[in-house]
């Protein structure tokens, strides 16, 4: 069952699901809350080629913080969401990107779109430029937005406690 934005204040209200810092009534639509990219960011290191075999992502890039964000055409860079979220063992999420910066030629997630259950962590973006200009993105904009769903039992394995990245993020 997809969390309306009812349930969304009502499970927060509750600490059932946690976000630090708690949204604003503006961040919160129909049926998702619009998550805010913080200053911290990762680009990749110039590489002639990649051994996806031998070399891991995190030995890719270089981290950096800055208020802006130059994308070339074509370049994917890694950001992290402001908040901090927290579910329970029966709660999960799905990242999205947001329209109005998705008809720009914007993409924020690649494959890691999923929240599992039990996470605890800030969420990394995987964010694309697809137009064929430059786009810059700011600290503090909306770019992403989380889809809540509640699973008909909780998982064993609680993110938080058994993911690999969980930790980190």
């Amino acid at each position: 069952m997809i969390l309306s934005n009812v349930d969304i204040k009502e499970y927060l209200r509750k600490g059932k699901i946690q976000i630090t810092p708690t949204p604003g009534e503006e961040q919160i639509g129909p049926a998702s809350v619009d998550l805010t990219l913080s200053s911290e960011f990762w680009r990749n290191r110039k590489f002639k080629e990649i051994d996806l075999g031998k070399n891991k992502a995190k030995d890719a890039g270089e981290r950096f913080t800055a208020s802006s964000v130059k994308i070339k055409p074509g370049e994917i860079i890694l950001g992290r969401t402001l908040e901090k979220i927290k579910l329970p063992n029966n709660v999960c999420g799905r990242l999205e990107g947001r329209s109005s910066f998705a008809r720009l030629g914007l993409a924020v997630h690649v494959t890691s779109g999923f929240i599992q259950p039990g996470s605890d962590n800030h969420q990394i973006l995987e964010i694309v430029n697809l137009a064929p200009y430059p786009l810059i993105i700011r600290a503090g904009m909306r770019i992403s937005q989380v889809i809540f769903e509640e699973t008909r039992t909780g998982t064993s394995k609680p993110y938080a406690k058994f993911g690999k990245l969980a930790r980190k993020q």
